[in-house]
């Protein structure tokens, strides 16, 4: 699973030095940040409608598409999924009440 995240992210990374008019992502790159963020946004919403339909292949559709803007916008910030699911390891075994109450702290 790991590996799809990795070549996704290395395909990404190319694309950003890409002629914005050869490349979706190019494009999105070079409309910056906001466009990017507006774009997450989006699926993030359409997500929320599919699950709400409750047909299970609309919504790993939507979530599909969530996930891949959300590494464009990782790729944008010099971040990749790689850390993301760093992160996610250095949570695991933690309690989730625990975590979100010492990040009141």
């Amino acid at each position: 699973m790991n590996d799809v995240l990795d070549r996704l992210s290395e395909v990404l990374e190319a694309r950003k030095a890409a002629d914005p008019d050869s490349s979706y992502v190019a494009k999105l790159h070079a409309k910056g940040l906001d466009a990017i963020l507006k774009k997450v946004g989006e699926e993030a919403t359409e997500t929320v409608m599919a699950a709400k339909d409750g047909v299970p292949e609309k919504v790993v559709y939507e979530v599909a598409d969530l996930w891949f803007h959300t590494l464009v916008l990782l790729s944008h910030q010099g971040l990749g999924p790689n850390q993301v699911l760093a992160e996610l390891e250095r949570r695991f075994g933690l309690s989730g009440l625990a975590e979100k109450a010492a990040r009141k702290g």
